[in-house]
């Protein structure tokens, strides 16, 4: 049976099980934060949730496909259990919950191996996975008939992701025409060959992580532990890793022995520290840029960080924001759905 079919069936087996639910006051505790508030007067029509490692997600839209709230937890995949899940989310939603059961799409690591339930791959080239594709997850609550989107894979290079995914679906249904490369940077950043709407081929580098274990774990910890940034200092070292990645090893420990014996500013070490590193991923991702047409698709602070990269090297930037992507391929994705009903 279809997707849409046996999400439907079991809404229509829920709609016999009457249970009403009461407001509670806005939360901002316990790593929970909410819009909602106390009496919700409006209940959901659909709800679309980012369900990542560390945080969850999540958007409650009504009938108008409007954003009646938008709310967020430290609840995570990797802090939960299987059996967990549904918890964690109903802790959240439950007051946008009335007598009808409510769609749930959601993307990202809930869809692991470790997650709720596992959903699989999609393998490239392909198109974004979308509704069809979907994983069904038996919830016990009736009010709530969850689907997860799977990821993607490929295999040669190997290479996967989960949740960039839906940001791709979410950029290529807000630009239909878009052929080239996307930008995704993160913990590790996706560079992806867009074409006709599909994708083509990805790559990943784990630039965003390697920052973090730098400098949280390392002995550069002690020389770059401050929020003070240099601009300057960081596109000198995109423009020094792009001519010479191979010194990257030395360089690092340069920033260390920088800080001992010229007194380097921890600003400037941690700013040639991120310009290291993304420099070298630059260098390795060449193809993926140099004469393609590029968006760049993310958080808006580490955004700006690749477009200078990327405009230090000629190369013209689109920007789009990840949160509103995110939230565009979930909504492609109930689309979809609502398609298939008709």
């Amino acid at each position: 049976m279809a997707i849409c079919g046996i999400v439907d069936a079991v809404m229509l087996l829920a709609r016999d099980t009457s249970r009403m639910m009461t407001g509670r006051a806005p939360v901002l505790d316990g790593g929970v934060v909410t819009t909602g508030w106390m009496g919700v007067s409006e209940f959901a029509d659909w709800i679309a949730v980012d369900w990542g490692t560390s945080n969850l997600r999540v958007w409650v839209l009504n009938s108008d496909q409007v954003v009646i709230a938008q709310l967020g937890s430290d609840h995570g995949m990797g802090s939960l259990a299987p059996g967990e899940f549904e918890a964690a989310l109903l802790g959240l939603v439950a007051p946008y919950l009335g007598d009808d059961t409510v769609p749930v799409i959601c993307c990202g690591m809930v869809g692991a191996r470790q997650g709720w339930q596992e959903a699989a791959y999609v393998t490239v080239p392909a198109a974004p996975p979308g509704i069809g594709q979907a994983t069904l997850v038996r919830a016990r609550d009736p009010r709530i008939a969850p689907v997860i989107l799977p990821g993607m894979q490929q295999t040669a290079p190997a290479d996967v992701m989960r949740g960039e995914e839906t940001q791709i679906a979410g950029f290529i249904a807000r630009h239909p025409d878009f052929d080239g490369v996307l930008c995704l940077p993160g913990t590790h950043t996706k560079w992806v060959q867009i074409s006709a709407g599909e994708v083509v081929s990805f790559r990943t580098c784990m630039t965003g992580e390697i920052f973090a274990l730098l400098s949280d774990r390392s002995v550069l910890r002690h020389s770059v532990r401050t929020s003070d940034w240099d601009d300057a200092a960081f596109a000198d070292a995109v423009d020094d890793a792009l001519g010479a990645p191979q010194n990257l090893a030395s360089r690092l420990f340069g920033l260390r022995a920088a800080t001992l014996v010229d007194d380097m500013p921890a600003g400037v070490a941690r700013a040639r520290l991120s310009g290291q590193l993304i420099g070298v991923e630059l260098a390795g991702v060449r193809p993926y840029w140099l004469g393609q047409r590029i968006a760049i698709v993310g958080d808006p602070a580490l955004s700006a960080l690749y477009r200078i990269a990327l405009e230090r090297q000629s190369v013209p930037v689109e920007l789009a924001n990840g949160d509103a992507m995110t939230l565009a391929g979930l909504r492609a994705a109930y689309e979809g759905r609502k398609e298939g009903e008709t």
